[in-house]
């Protein structure tokens, strides 16, 4: 999985060292050599698992899609960005994460509770 782009949805094969990575950026990082430029590409589809090539001198919209099951392989790169924040729902927004103390808390029967108990329960 890329951690440079959230959603990439095909890899590519470097044709330097002939290694699939999901970024040029994974490529930098895990090989001491720069990548070499080609206008013919292999790409190996991360829906189906198949893999493909394009001539990326010809390249025309029809070829944004993988030939084996369509998937939309050209899309707007999500990068991460750092947050800082709070995990769960804003508060002001779904409050049922907070406990409210001013509800009188209901005790619950069981079947296993005698009388003196539930009596000890409710005054104690």
């Amino acid at each position: 999985m890329c951690k440079h782009i959230l959603n990439a949805q095909v890899s590519i094969r470097a044709p330097c060292c002939k290694q699939w990575f999901d970024c040029p950026e994974c490529h930098a990082e895990k090989e001491d050599h720069k990548l070499a430029k080609t206008t013919e590409m292999a790409f190996l589809c991360k829906k189906c698992k198949k893999a493909f090539r394009k001539d990326m001198s010809a390249y025309e919209e029809s070829d944004e899609y993988c030939p084996h099951c369509d998937n939309h392989y050209v899309i707007e790169a999500k990068t991460p960005h750092a947050v800082v924040g709070v995990e769960g729902e804003d508060a002001r927004v779904d409050a049922r994460m907070l406990k409210d103390d001013r509800v009188k808390q209901i005790h619950k029967q069981s079947v296993f509770m005698t009388e003196d108990d539930d009596f000890v329960d409710r005054i104690g």
